[in-house]
């Protein structure tokens, strides 16, 4: 389906029918709209020991378009026809399980679509008086777990090193950074334009702040990064990473979450064979790089991060930014601006409103 046609059909959430999006198709390279299908059902009914969860508002992340594809890796692909995978924050609408009442926040991973039913298993509830509910996507989501246990279980920072960033606006990278303020380290952010690099510095408190966009970009970073790098927290790969190597200290640490730069390719990259250069570097500097699935290796310590960041957020000392995209028939384009590195913050999707229908 086109986006011209997505859009004409779509209709507002309503009380009686649920619209879902649906991968239609495998994209070879950059996902389009083609990709993806609507399909307007009715609305589930829950039956005992069940609830019924309404999406207010649905998470958009780099991980889905990894599930886009056909091949294998640490969870099973979106099959085709089926719903597009996604966190959301939802409401209860109505519940035949005790565990949950009628208007309860919960976040579920219910997917692109208006409504979903649970056992109550898969859910994890939320205060009554939430100001933001959308927090719990971003900051106080899996988000703010990946950056909080990535870069202090993996990347273990201490007071004065050096510690990098890329994607350093975006919903992980702008955390790590001012994670790694409150640790005491010197912060380099790598971003896509002037005015992220000028948020990261002025409103984050990045140290600096390096546009990858800039012909002379290496030379950038080499000369602000004088003492060398301890730390880079990798989740965009490519050229970025082709700048870091030669900088990295003995004994650096690289935490892996993710390689936004390479999820539409559909070959190598060109040019020399890198893996020889990487593999000496790792060997010769003693260098420890380590790939993570945030809730399968950290879920069970996410009591501990929820606590420390939301007292971090309550004092001022950490800041996040949403990235607010209004309506489920904006997913698709809001999804493939993500990848493409248009956001600016987290993105999420205002699905419905808060108030119970």
């Amino acid at each position: 389906m086109t986006k011209q046609n997505m859009t004409e059909v779509m209709l507002s959430q309503t009380i009686e029918s649920n619209r879902q999006i649906l991968l239609a198709s495998r994209p070879f390279g950059a996902p389009d709209p083609d990709n993806f299908k609507l399909a307007v059902t009715d609305k589930p009914t829950a039956k005992q020991g069940e609830v019924l969860l309404r999406t207010v508002y649905l998470s958009l992340d780099p991980y889905m378009r990894g599930r886009m594809n056909d091949a294998k890796s640490y969870a099973e692909p979106v099959g085709l026809g089926e719903v597009m995978v996604g966190g959301a924050v939802c409401r209860v609408e109505s519940s035949l399980n005790d565990d949950y009442k009628t208007g309860d926040w919960v976040v579920a991973f219910s997917g692109w679509q208006d409504y979903c039913i649970s056992d109550g298993k898969d859910l994890l509830k939320l205060s009554d008086n939430l100001p933001y509910p959308s927090k719990a996507l971003g900051i106080l989501g899996m988000p703010g777990l990946t950056a909080y246990m990535g870069l202090l279980d993996i990347g273990q920072p201490k007071t004065g090193e050096t510690v990098v960033v890329a994607a350093a606006t975006g919903a992980v990278g702008s955390l790590v950074g001012q994670i790694a303020k409150i640790k005491g380290c010197n912060v380099i952010g790598i971003a896509g334009g002037a005015e992220k690099c000028e948020y990261a510095v002025n409103t984050l408190g990045f140290d600096h702040c390096l546009d990858h966009y800039a012909d002379d970009f290496a030379e950038q970073l080499s000369a602000v990064a004088t003492a060398g790098i301890d730390v880079y927290f990798e989740n965009v790969g490519g050229k970025v990473f082709d700048a870091i190597l030669p900088l990295l200290n003995s004994c650096a640490r690289i935490p892996l979450c993710g390689l936004i730069s390479q999820y539409n390719a559909t070959e190598l990259p060109e040019g020399p064979d890198r893996m020889a250069m990487l593999m000496g570097s790792l060997l010769v500097k003693r260098i420890k790089m380590q790939g993570f699935i945030v809730f399968d290796d950290y879920g069970h310590r996410y009591a501990e991060f929820s606590q420390q960041m939301s007292k971090w957020l309550m004092a001022g000392e950490i800041k996040d930014k949403e990235h607010l995209v209004t309506g489920l028939e904006n997913a698709v384009d809001a999804f493939i601006g993500l990848l493409a590195g248009k956001n600016f913050g987290k993105v999420i999707v205002r699905v419905g409103p808060d108030e119970l229908s």
